[in-house]
């Protein structure tokens, strides 16, 4: 079976995502610019650390009694800063730098404003007339520690309003999807036989087309069900009086005929009509088990029905039949009693039929809602217990019959959503026939 999705769930987990890819994108593109501003802070606070510097230490310079001995300044606030530099002559000789500057670092030659290498970030002035040069570093690593630092402070809200997002978006979808819940719930609730009209209040206008056309064919169905079951009706009444007219008719000619082949003839035409008059009865109970109008609006009680059809089928033919049943009002189906009767009509007959003359016929229903009939015979060969249900297949036995009880009863069955099982041997028996229904339990109205 197809797993279905929820359009909740996807609606809430669709725009929570959706909002969550928008946050981050935001994020970074802000991450980006804010990186961009404090490369730029960053220089100006180089440039003007620079300015700073250089003046004073032109005036080291001169005032130094030896001039060629380089000078390392430790006590500097540029150091506070991750700053290092270097202060040099026309000739690339050292005259000044920072405590810890580390030579590699710096480029060689002298260089006028800004530079990047692999590791640091470097920015060049000169003073009096070019002659002396100073370079002052920055390590990269220091720049991008205040980047992750900023990233993290702009990705953390977003982290954190993740659940808050998916929370509002749940409620915001609940609350806009609560009249397509009640339509379902409206549904869910109706039973399988249930054909009225459903009617939500303040369906969003997209579902408003779809109810309206299931509603439309609810009511075409209902209109169909209803045609059918005139039409079943009819034609049981239309046949049987016309059959029952020319049955009467022959057991008057049969009864009033001499004795001799036009006595035989009337019997001959009495047991086809007969005949007719039963296949009839069968073709129209297939009719009805294949048309629909097997579900019930309402729970039946299961127990009284089959009490009634047991009684009335007692009555009808010569057979002992022995009922085991809950009480009453506790095996409740929503199968309409008219298919049930014809079910439990067509299982006993079939019992009676090909059952060892003389024995009893069981019936049980348990407080499951599964019928069962079993009677005494011979052991039907497994080939053809799988092709009992089929129409017109008839066992092994020379007993009269059409073929249709079974498939009636199998077709019932299925309309219902119930289930027929064929096993002979019967239950706990060496011989026998056993057919069970398991129907299912419907709650009380």
């Amino acid at each position: 079976m197809k797993s279905t999705i929820s359009l909740q769930k996807h609606l809430v987990y669709g725009l929570t995502l959706g909002i969550t890819l928008l946050w981050l994108v935001a994020a970074g593109l802000s991450g980006l610019a804010v990186q961009h501003e404090l490369n730029e802070t960053f220089d100006n606070a180089m440039q003007e650390t620079a300015q700073r510097i250089l003046p004073l230490a032109v005036l080291d310079i001169l005032n130094r009694e030896d001039p060629v001995a380089p000078q390392r300044v430790a006590s500097l606030s540029a150091q506070q800063g991750g700053y290092s530099y270097v202060v040099r002559d026309g000739q690339g000789n050292t005259q000044l730098q920072s405590l810890g500057a580390d030579p590699a670092v710096f480029d060689p030659g002298p260089i006028q404003g800004f530079r990047t290498t692999a590791t640091h970030r470097l920015f060049g002035a000169s003073a009096l007339s070019d002659t002396i040069f100073m370079q002052i570093a920055e390590p990269l690593a220091h720049r991008r520690e205040a980047a992750w630092e900023s990233g993290i402070a702009l990705l953390l809200p977003v982290l954190l309003l993740i659940p808050v997002t998916l929370l509002g978006v749940w409620l915001f979808v609940r609350f806009s999807l609560r009249s397509m819940r009640h339509y379902r719930q409206a549904i869910e609730a109706r039973g399988a036989g249930d054909l009225s009209s459903i009617r939500v209040d303040k369906l969003p206008t997209e579902m408003s087309p779809v109810a309206d056309a299931v509603n439309r064919l609810l009511e075409r169905l209902t209109h169909a069900l209803e045609a059918e079951r005139r039409f079943t009706a009819n034609s049981a009444h239309e046949l049987r009086t016309p059959l029952a007219t020319a049955l009467a008719q022959a057991q008057r000619l049969r009864r009033e005929a001499p004795d001799g082949p036009l006595r035989v003839r009337a019997v001959h035409i009495e047991a086809s009509l007969k005949e007719l008059a039963r296949l009839s009865e069968k073709l129209l109970q297939l009719a009805k088990a294949e048309g629909g109008g097997l579900l019930s609006e309402t729970p039946q009680d299961l127990v009284a029905l089959l009490g009634h059809v047991v009684e009335e089928q007692r009555r009808d033919r010569d057979v002992v039949i022995n009922v085991t049943s809950p009480p009453a009002g506790t095996v409740l189906s929503s199968i309409d009693p008219d298919a049930f009767a014809i079910l439990v009509r067509n299982l006993i007959e079939n019992a009676a039929k090909h059952g060892s003359e003389g024995t009893t016929i069981e019936v049980s229903l348990s407080s499951t809602a599964c019928l069962r009939v079993a009677n005494a015979g011979a052991v039907v060969p497994a080939e053809d217990l799988a092709r009992l249900s089929q129409r017109f297949v008839r066992g092994g036995t020379p007993a009269p019959g059409f073929g249709l009880g079974l498939a009636i009863v199998s077709t019932i069955a299925a309309g219902v959503g119930a289930t027929l099982t064929l096993a002979s041997p019967s239950a706990g028996r060496s011989d026998g026939f056993e057919a069970s229904v398991q129907f299912v339990m419907a709650a009380p109205s």
